[in-house]
């Protein structure tokens, strides 16, 4: 009887091989896979603190952004009341302006046509007045062409003259 049978060397033979392989592998592999398995550990960890931080800035700079779109419409608000201020404030200006331009073309007007009115009166009595020589000057000539009636008239006259 043979005490090594073909499959017990084998066998043997395959747990030396292994053992051979685990040894080779744990000195040669297994350090530079767990460092690299480690090295990526790291990496994760400084990529998920490197997020936290990000939306840590994120959730504060969201925070600042409300602020500041808060105060830009404080700001806006702030124009749009003083625009609209100045605005009525150049319209009363303006109106009030206006009116005192259109009082003092009044005025102007209302002068003119008192000059005109004056020259036009000034001139319908001297008008009147010649027509009322003329009127006379014919009158006195047909009346005072009779001599008793030139008498009469001047005697008029003079009573009237005196009377006065």
């Amino acid at each position: 009887m043979e005490l090594v049978t073909p499959e017990l060397g084998l066998f043997f033979w395959m747990v030396v091989s292994f053992s051979i392989l685990v040894f080779l592998l744990g000195k040669f592999a297994w350090k530079p896979i767990l460092n690299a398995l480690k090295e990526r550990e790291e990496s994760i960890d400084e990529a998920l603190q490197s997020a936290e931080k990000a939306r840590e800035e994120m959730s504060h700079l969201k925070a600042n952004n409300e602020q500041i779109i808060k105060e830009a419409k404080l700001q806006r608000e702030m124009l749009i009341k003083e625009a609209r201020e100045i605005k009525d404030k150049i319209i009363e200006e303006a109106t009030a302006q206006a009116n005192n331009e259109a009082k003092k073309l009044i005025e102007n007007a209302k002068k003119l046509i008192q000059n005109e009115q004056k020259v036009a009166i000034t001139e319908i009595k001297n008008q009147i007045s010649l027509l009322s020589v003329k009127i006379a000057e014919k009158l006195i000539k047909q009346e005072l062409s009779k001599d008793k009636k030139q008498e009469d008239l001047i005697n008029n006259l003079l009573k009237e003259i005196k009377v006065n």
